[in-house]
């Protein structure tokens, strides 16, 4: 955990991305594709659009806690597992 001087614990944050599966069509980034094609990037091949949430957790939480609870608020509520894909990141 990360302490600043004075020995005060800070905020943690988790970074949560979620993204469509793989298998799940994707219009708005097929759409997003053929609009930055038509400006000028013909090397983008494809383009997948997705969701990024940033969880701020109090200082009296442990790393593995913040994973734990960031894992479970973007399986039940941040995405659906049925057709979405997620993963967390914690920084302290």
């Amino acid at each position: 955990m990360t302490m600043h001087a004075g020995s005060v614990r800070t905020d943690m944050k988790a970074k949560v991305y979620v993204t469509l599966k793989p298998s799940v069509l994707d219009p708005q980034g097929k759409a997003i594709k053929h609009s930055v094609r038509l400006l000028g990037f013909d090397s983008v091949s494809d383009i997948r659009q997705g969701k990024y949430f940033e969880i701020a957790m109090n200082g009296s939480v442990t790393e593995e806690k913040a994973r734990d609870e960031a894992m479970r608020l973007a399986h039940d509520v941040l995405s659906n597992p049925i057709i979405e894909d997620f993963r967390v990141e914690i920084e302290e």
